[in-house]
């Protein structure tokens, strides 16, 4: 468990991490592990929660794991007051829970439209809520919310996708306006393309692989491993100033819309040629 991350100043601290038993809720439940944080997982999953849990513990991490719906109040509640009273107050809360499903607004239905905002929205609100109620009471705590750069770009054919992750972005900025004068940071990280097992199946595809690294500017697709570390670094003492921002992780992705225009004399050319 020894990487450079110490500097974080994460050892010791409660770390609760949801959507824990998938590819990037593990990346950023072991990142924090590596800083010496103490875990708890949290996911509908229980056996892909405790999977989790027990490769950190393997490598000499205390991590326990906890079957949680983030879509309940009850489930949530009885994390949070689990957690308390086993380990201590949360002070690292990483909303990360979330769900994807293809289908055009025209013909969503409203148990489709309702069933993502509950899980994407309004279970990062349930969570911060439990969870932010024991940093309100020590005055000091950070929240890092998982977003995705679908809340700035609307994603055709997801449904609420983008709709869910545009109010991620607002409910994170109002809970640092609210709660910042307690001492609890809110800030947002929204990825760009990563390949994790949620979109796994894209990848396999070795043309649409090779395209999707082709539109980033750094020419290659996030791993969860690069969201994880810009998560770490803003639940640490190091970002202490840094509260209610939406932090892209996009490899550049974002900026390449006027790089998209015919422009005949200003075609690219190799930046060694000068």
């Amino acid at each position: 468990m020894e990487r450079t991350e110490n500097w974080l100043g994460l050892a010791g601290r409660i770390a609760v991490v949801t959507g824990a038993g998938g590819g990037l809720g593990r990346a950023i439940a072991a990142t924090l592990a590596t800083a010496g944080a103490r875990l708890v997982l949290l996911d509908r999953d229980a056996i892909g929660c405790e999977e989790a849990a027990a490769a950190l513990r393997a490598r000499g991490a205390e991590a326990t794991a906890m079957k949680c719906d983030v879509t309940d109040p009850e489930d949530v509640a009885a994390a949070a007051d689990h957690t308390a009273a086993t380990l201590g107050p949360c002070q690292v809360l990483v909303n990360n829970a979330g769900l994807l499903r293809p289908g055009p607004i025209a013909s969503l239905t409203l148990e489709e439209w309702n069933r993502l905002i509950s899980v994407n929205l309004t279970g990062y609100f349930l969570c911060a809520k439990a969870f932010g109620r024991q940093m309100l009471e020590r005055k000091q705590g950070a929240i890092v919310h998982v977003a995705s750069i679908a809340g700035r770009h609307p994603q055709p054919w997801s449904g609420a996708y983008s709709v869910s992750k545009a109010g991620v972005v607002m409910l994170a900025r109002q809970l640092a306006l609210e709660w910042g004068p307690s001492g609890v940071r809110s800030n947002v990280v929204s990825p760009g393309l990563v390949r994790t097992p949620m979109t796994d199946a894209y990848y396999r595809i070795p043309e649409v692989a090779e395209r999707r690294a082709g539109i980033v500017p750094l020419r290659r697709v996030a791993s969860p491993q690069d969201i994880a570390d810009l998560v770490a670094f803003l639940a640490s003492d190091r970002a202490g100033y840094v509260n209610g921002e939406d932090v892209c992780c996009d490899g550049g992705f974002g900026r390449v819309l006027m790089g998209l225009v015919p422009r005949p004399g200003f075609e690219p050319r190799d930046p060694a040629e000068g």
